[in-house]
């Protein structure tokens, strides 16, 4: 999977309707830039396998090198879905051997109660460094890069 072009939207769920068959899902996030319409088919990776409900803050990520349709409100495949704490934020990017995200917006600092896992749930025994991951977590320190402790970590493979 080509993740370096991978872009999230993150709000509110709002309506998850069924699709054009049983295997797709339509979901409506309201965001800070609006409604926007995400669906799910059996190819989107859902972070820990969970049902997708109204009233759930979500990312929800796209492709955005593939084309879209010039609608409104914007609608994309969902590539990746994960649920999100209150007060979470998310990073999916790729990061050096020092845990420094490619383009230098955040530095890694690794605690022993740092969940990390692969997509499917597996423990990970190997560097996290040079590696893409998606970051969970909440607080950073003004420093340049900024820094977090993240509660947990999925290493994309």
């Amino acid at each position: 999977m080509a993740f370096r072009n991978y872009k999230p939207e993150i709000g509110t769920i709002v309506n998850v309707m069924r699709g054009n068959d049983c295997c797709s899902q339509t979901m409506t996030l309201r965001t800070d830039n609006g409604i926007v319409n995400f669906i799910i088919t059996s190819d989107t990776k859902v972070i820990d396998n969970r049902q997708m409900r109204p009233g759930l803050w979500v990312a929800a990520f796209y492709d955005a090198s593939l084309p879209v349709p010039l609608i409104f409100p914007p609608q994309y495949q969902a590539k990746l879905v994960t649920i999100l704490g209150r007060e979470e934020q998310i990073m999916l990017n790729e990061f050096d051997r020092n845990l420094t995200a490619r383009d230098n917006s955040l530095q890694l600092n690794i605690a022993g109660n740092t969940n990390i896992e692969t997509l499917n749930g597996q423990s990970v025994n190997c560097s996290l460094g040079n590696q893409t991951l998606l970051v969970y977590y909440t607080v950073t320190t003004r420093s340049i890069p900024p820094q977090t402790t993240p509660r947990r970590i999925v290493v994309l493979c």
